[in-house]
């Protein structure tokens, strides 16, 4: 069993030689645990794995010098066509990129025989990092909410269904959530538990969701980037496993038009970096909400319209986004209100925090936490004063703003505020709206099939 590396401490070594130190020490643990094959993962602008197999005798080498990838990777829509004018294709003469494995990432792929797995970044060479990769636009933004003062913890909560492979069609139907027959519906929802814990994910709870054929599974959150790096592990084991069971697991937003849709719980809470403590709460306010969280949270209302490309990237996820659907609808905040965006768990104690509950289940786990850490970061540094919450659920009160209806309206909004784009970065943005431009245009050209019935012989 591939267990996760642990590097040793090298305080007060030349960094160059600790490096190389450590990557020997790497192997030598690939090597006792009998790996013999590591995937050297890439995550991509979609939130997918891009990956390569790497023999055991060849690790080394590409872990000191780089595995070579194709530069335009991340330059790909979700069909992986090449998108010209996006920076990475024809403007870099297709170049290769190089691959460098996050060694702390090391998990086992437990459904593989013998097999590991690293998370990797990708550089034009050492020193030259691609800043527009999702996994560096987090750690940029991780790096300024440290600068503040701060580290951050998150967790990611998705809902998604298992189809037959085929068919593409729910196991069962019905509606049965929390029903003890459908959450174990087939045995290979236990062998799906026992792989994803053997590959790192600490599963929480696992149950069946509201819709026929849906599932969430719950897992711990991580601070900083291992708790992005959690999520990008489950969502991509969840699609290769049941893939190989003969099944269809997808995190598609609106897969059934009259069917709930499926979401991202993100779930985030603020750590004050000299105390360890959780800085969202404070004991002396009515609603034990310190004030630093109270603009963490305006932050994200203020600059919720521009978050929703990263939050909801394709023309489907909008589908979701519907009052009493238990899914939030318009620009809101409340504590306990499952039908606002942000849902505050106030409990007066370091379990404070909050949930974005707009993001879709099929968004990039890394942008969808760094849209929601810039914006209220930069509520915390303009102090912003949180609006009242309204009575009632938010879904009802007409009076708050809705959020963008199409991802177009979406993108517009992300290019009209200067801060977010500043924060998550002019290149990244650029080649994100471009991509997303490309599919919105091909998405556009595609004639449908209510189309050909609804109008082909009546006209």
């Amino acid at each position: 069993m591939v267990t996760k590396f642990v590097a040793p401490d090298a305080t007060g070594t030349d960094p160059e030689q600790a490096s190389s130190d450590r990557i020997t020490q790497f192997i030598a643990t690939l090597k006792e645990q009998g790996v013999e094959y590591v995937r050297f993962e890439l995550p991509d602008l979609h939130g997918v794995s891009r990956s390569k197999v790497v023999p055991i005798d060849k690790v080394e080498s590409y872990t000191r010098k780089g595995l070579n990838f194709y530069g335009g990777t991340l330059a790909l829509d979700t069909a992986s066509m090449v998108v010209s004018g996006a920076g990475l294709h024809e403007e870099r003469k297709y170049r290769d990129h190089m691959l460098i494995p996050d060694l702390d990432t090391l998990t086992p792929v437990p459904w593989l025989d013998r097999t590991a797995k690293v998370i990797c970044d990708p550089q034009w060479s050492f020193g030259d990092p691609l800043t527009m990769a999702p996994r560096y636009v987090l750690k940029a933004l991780l790096r300024k909410a440290a600068a503040m003062g701060f580290d951050v913890m998150m967790g990611h909560e998705f809902e998604f269904y298992l189809l037959h492979g085929e068919t593409r069609e729910p196991l069962f139907g019905g509606l049965h959530i929390f029903n003890h027959i459908r959450n174990q519906y087939v045995p290979e929802l236990d062998q799906l538990l026992d792989y994803l814990r053997g590959s790192g994910v600490d599963v929480i709870t696992s149950n069946c969701e509201y819709a026929p054929s849906q599932f969430e599974i719950n897992f711990g959150p991580g601070v900083g980037l291992r708790g992005a790096d959690k999520a990008f592990t489950f969502k991509n084991a969840v699609k290769e496993i049941t893939h190989r069971m003969g099944y269809l697991a997808t995190f598609m937003s609106k897969p059934f038009a009259d069917r709930a849709g499926c979401c991202c719980h993100f779930h985030i809470s603020l750590l004050d970096r000299s105390t360890g403590k959780n800085a969202c709460v404070d004991q002396n306010d009515p609603d034990g909400l310190s004030s630093t969280f109270k603009s963490f949270i305006q932050g994200i209302l203020t600059h919720a319209p521009a978050m929703f490309p990263l939050i909801g990237p394709t023309p489907n996820c909008y589908r979701r986004l519907k009052p009493h659907t238990f899914a939030p609808s318009n620009i809101s905040w409340g504590i306990e209100d499952r039908s606002a965006m942000v849902r505050v768990k106030a409990t007066h104690d370091e379990d404070t925090h909050l949930e974005m509950r707009a993001a879709s289940g099929l968004s990039n786990p890394y942008l969808t936490a760094a849209a929601t850490l810039a914006a209220g970061l930069l509520g915390i540094q303009h102090q912003y004063e949180l609006q009242p919450p309204v009575d009632g659920p938010s879904e009802d009160n007409p009076t708050l703003p809705k959020f963008p209806q199409t991802l177009e309206a979406a993108l517009e909004a992300l290019a009209a505020d200067e801060e977010m784009r500043s924060l998550l970065g002019e290149d990244f943005v650029r080649l994100f709206t471009t991509v997303k431009r490309f599919e919105l245009a091909r998405f556009h050209d595609h004639i449908t099939e209510w189309e050909r019935q609804e109008y082909m012989e009546i006209y």
